[in-house]
């Protein structure tokens, strides 16, 4: 039995404890430990790396937060899944997104259990059966063992070991009135004192004492606890007992007889069982504002949209919020999304739609689209091409769920049309500066558009930041501060957070300083174009940074990406990493950016416009040229360290060098290079259309060259697809050759992985007619190499044999045998697909000489596991299941997870035609969890394995093998 085949459990209630079966696990460090407690206490759900840095450290996280935590989490890993290295990819603890999920069983967390218990105790209780639920009850507390995370530090262990206090405490006093209904009074009366006086504000504690008093005929003492309760609430809160207490009280003095112990109610019928939740509930809902005021109107127009009993809309809800920027739109929507969350049991769904994002990059449908099909659990590899299959399948998963989705900043009413639900039950909020008049008329959307709040809530929001009593002594500052902002909540805020940064100045001071810059920020007008009273609130902020700072924000405007990271900035900037960070912290603390996650930065719309006029009008082109390429060159030679870890052993791209002060990335270790092109993806495919946009196409088609492994282990084919594309047209309008060959390349590689396969040969072979008259030789056997690969999947067999023949006599002549194992293994394949089994094993088993030389180990996996399918057609079953073997174990050593699953297949194919079905059966069943897990499309293949009858033994697989060769 593997490591991974024995059940993990795992015990927050006490100190923090993990078991594999018997043996306990050594978890490390107490802030490792705080990691894996952060990871159990999200009961499934997906944790990001600020959320865990923030749990862990609060607000002084190391500088190196973010790699100290990967630590940790890798670490974990090896703890809880000791042959990982092995078997392949994590399968505990995983990535998501840029954080982290724990998967694991309902029942391996104590605290689980327990609430299940606690749970069916009180179903129980509600039924009139009070004898069934003490057990339980006694159970679920006999499941403490302790302070809840003894020894666990942080903000988040804190904060759950109070919640979780109260938790047990709750269900203590549960316990105790269940005790008291089966006539156990006299038994609970001195755990009852001692915890009156643990707890003496918990009037739920007195009034069970003052009844199990009462009903052992000591009403007096009933008396006086109630006499103790109300003195401790009046000397230490100033307030009287609750109305249960005094009722309570007065029902004993008047020797109510209704206080007397009550036979249990009849059992009644068990209710029915609820429905299953789905497989994945997405939560992403930004944070409810702390300081939202005031909107009351507002907030009654769109609370009216849902029926007042919670029940389902019989219809898709849409409310469509409306308003000029910086007006509070995503605020209202934030606020009202979360008060009426909990009626969407299914989850919640958010998006920036960019739709006026002052970089003109808006998201398109079917980026959206994928945003959520990915967060709703599919694959990437799963999600269909073209809008219309996307949306088709985005509406399937939504029906018969109830859903909250919040489109945030949209463009149009074509830009939302797709990402509307077909079914009723769901609710969309739409944020956007247009009216969205035809999705008012088409989808009879609820259109309120915001204004200006009022003056008294503009009092109330500086009254919120700042303090009412600072208010009340300047009224007549606090009147023009509201007036000079126009009672626009982002001006607002900047404002107060100036005052709040500075509470010595007289607001009368503030107040002057925003009259005195008048001019340099025009004022609103009716539509959505920025005007002088915020200009000059965004101006004087700006003018009170230091010129350091002052530079950085300016050049921030140059970012074309969503968000930023630190080092990025540094590049853009020339500055070394430490002084970046403290600019950034300036910046921070002035609300002119925004720290969206440890060490991630974004400006809101309205600040990245005005960054973007600062920046033309101060800095000269030409420095303004040196960033951008700073920051560009950044990313590409960023991107390239990741190459030889995510594609070891391929001939990397030349680039030039980079600029001074560019201090690109380094990287150690696989998972961590992937991680890192996953977070900066989006600000990757940003930075190839702004090296167009700007005239640098040399950059442009470089930056797919060097990324086309990572789109392609992550399935981002439409990103492979769009960037290579870009990166061709660039180097063609700017004639240069080599580039336009390797976008061809390229983009015939992201057509063959999407099954354009037709449309990629057309373009190899344009790539090869270009690296003909370069004279490029090796381009030239890449080219032809890739036609044979490309004519194998189109199944046009003789060409490929054709293709992989030259390419095999150029690599031979050029003596690269990195090639030539390739080009050997592609014409084994093509050979045992034509029948040609000798000359297939012949042309193999040559391969596998020529990759163990050049340690292809890649390669050589592919090569193993199609010797395995040509021995499987010449009914050798036993060679055949030993290259199998021998293929798996290749593929273990480099954790090539999809090749392992391919050869499992084939594995069991042959086993079972050899007549040893339940072999065949676990083979087929281990691939399918792999291809479960990468979420890879011959899932479904392995599903019809093990659906097939026993007995049945399938033909020996002649296509279907790994591609030996790419881009």
């Amino acid at each position: 039995m593997n490591a991974t085949d024995i059940p993990l459990r795992f015990a927050v209630l006490g100190p923090l404890r993990a078991w594999r079966g018997e043996q306990e696990l050594e978890l490390g460090s107490p802030q490792q430990r705080a990691v894996l407690a952060a990871l159990l206490l999200r009961g499934g759900r997906p944790a990001t790396l600020g959320e865990l840095i923030d749990g862990v450290w609060g607000e002084r996280p190391p500088a190196a937060a973010v790699s100290v935590l990967r630590t940790y989490v890798s670490r974990l890993r090896k703890v809880l899944e000791p042959d990982r290295n092995r078997a392949g990819g994590p399968r505990v603890v995983v990535s998501v997104g840029d954080g982290y999920l724990l998967r694991a069983p309902e029942d391996a967390l104590d605290l689980t259990v327990v609430r299940q218990r606690a749970a069916d105790a009180r179903a129980l209780r509600a039924e009139g059966d009070p004898s069934a639920a003490a057990g339980l009850l006694h159970a679920a507390l006999d499941g403490w063992d302790g302070t809840a995370l003894a020894g666990i530090p942080g903000p988040l262990a804190e904060a759950e070991r109070a919640r979780l206090d109260e938790e047990r405490l709750a269900l203590l006093e549960c316990r105790i009135d269940n005790d008291l209904d089966l006539g156990r009074h006299t038994e609970v009366i001195a755990e009852l004192m001692s915890l009156t006086r643990a707890y003496p504000m918990k009037e739920q504690l007195s009034r069970l004492l003052m009844l199990a008093l009462y009903r052992s005929g000591r009403q007096a003492d009933a008396l006086a606890v109630f006499r103790t309760a109300r003195r401790t609430l009046v000397d230490q809160l100033g307030i009287e007992p609750g109305a249960a207490l005094r009722e309570l009280h007065d029902r004993i003095l008047a020797a109510d007889e209704s206080l007397a112990l009550l036979p249990p109610r009849q059992q009644a019928q068990p209710p029915p069982a609820r429905p299953p939740a789905p497989a994945t509930r997405p939560a992403q809902l930004p944070a409810d504002l702390p300081t939202f005021v005031g909107r009351h109107s507002e907030l009654d127009r769109v609370r009216a949209l849902l029926p007042e009993d919670g029940r389902m809309p019989s219809t898709v809800i849409i409310g469509a919020i409306g308003g000029m920027g910086g007006i509070g739109k995503t605020t209202l929507a934030v606020h009202w999304a979360h008060e009426i969350a909990g009626r969407f049991p299914d989850g919640q769904l958010c998006l920036n739609l960019r739709g006026f994002d002052p970089t003109g990059t808006v998201v398109t449908p079917e980026e959206a689209i994928r945003v959520f099909l990915d967060a709703l659990g599919v694959p990437p590899s799963n999600i269909p091409s073209g809008l219309a299959a996307q949306a088709a399948l985005y509406r399937s998963l939504l029906a018969e769920r109830r859903v909250l989705i919040l489109l945030d900043n949209a463009r149009d009413a074509d830009q939302v049309r797709p990402l509307l639900p077909g079914s009723p039950g769901s609710l969309v909020i739409v944020t956007s500066r247009s009216r969205l008049t035809g999705l008012v008329v088409g989808e009879g959307a609820f259109p309120l558009t915001l204004d200006q709040l009022t003056t008294s809530e503009a009092h109330d929001l500086l009254a919120r930041r700042l303090g009412a009593d600072r208010l009340a002594a300047e009224p007549e500052a606090a009147a023009e501060i509201i007036t000079r902002c126009a009672r626009l909540p982002l001006a607002l805020a900047i404002v107060a957070a100036h005052a709040v940064g500075h509470p010595g100045f007289p607001l009368a001071t503030i107040a002057e300083e925003v009259r005195e810059s008048h001019g340099s920020l025009d004022a609103f007008t009716g539509g959505d174009d920025i005007t002088t009273d915020v200009r000059a609130v965004f101006s004087w902020s700006y003018k009170a940074l230091s010129a350091p700072a002052a530079r950085l924000f300016r050049l921030l405007g140059l970012h074309s990406g969503p968000d930023v990271s630190a080092p990025a900035v540094a590049a853009l900037a020339g500055l070394p990493a430490q002084e970046t960070r403290t600019l950034l912290s300036e910046l921070t603390r002035a609300h002119l950016v925004i720290e969206r996650l440890p060490g991630r930065y974004t400006l809101h719309d309205l600040l990245r416009v005005y960054a973007g006029e600062r920046v033309r009008a101060e800095d000269p082109a030409e420095e303004r040229e040196r960033a951008v390429e700073r920051l560009l060159s950044w990313y590409l030679h960023s991107a390239d360290a990741t190459y030889p870890l995510i594609t070891p052993k391929r001939a990397r791209v030349p680039l030039p060098a980079p600029p001074p002060s560019c201090r690109p990335l380094e990287f150690t270790e696989h998972e961590q290079a992937l991680d890192w092109c996953e977070s900066e993806r989006a600000n990757l495919v940003s930075a190839v259309h702004q090296a167009v946009a700007c005239g640098r196409p040399d950059l442009a088609w470089r930056l797919p060259a060097v990324l086309w492994g990572f789109f392609y282990l992550r399935s981002h084919l439409h990103d492979w697809l769009d960037t290579a594309g870009a990166g061709l047209s660039a180097a063609r309008a700017a004639g240069d050759r080599v580039g336009e060959a390797q976008g061809l390349a390229d983009t015939a590689a992201a057509l063959r992985f999407t099954g354009r396969v037709e449309e990629a040969v057309a373009h190899q072979h344009q790539a090869l007619a270009l690296y003909r008259r370069l004279g490029d030789l090796m381009g030239r056997s890449r080219a032809v190499g890739n036609l044979g690969d490309a004519y194998l999947q189109a199944g046009r067999l003789r060409e490929s044999v054709e293709y992989s023949r030259r390419a095999l006599a150029i690599d031979r002549v050029l003596g690269s045998t990195w090639g030539e194992g390739i080009a050997l293994t592609n014409l084994g394949d093509a050979y045992q697909r034509l029948g040609r089994f000798q000359e297939a094993i012949s042309c193999l088993e040559q391969a596998l000489t020529v990759l163990r030389a050049s340690d292809n180990r890649w390669v050589e996996g592919v090569a193993l596991d199609i010797l395995g399918t040509v021995h499987h057609r010449l009914r050798r079953h036993d060679d055949a299941v030993a290259h199998y073997h021998r293929a798996l174990e290749t593929h273990r050593a480099i954790a090539n997870r999809w090749g392992e699953g391919h050869s499992l297949s084939n594995l069991g194919d042959v086993q079972l035609d050899a007549g040893r079905e339940e072999e065949a059966r676990t083979s087929w069943r281990r691939a399918l969890e792999i291809f479960v897990e990468l979420g890879h499309p011959d899932a479904e293949k392995a599903r019809e394995r093990l659906a097939r009858p026993p007995g049945r033994a399938p033909r020996a697989a002649g296509d279907g093998t790994a591609s030996a060769r790419t881009a």
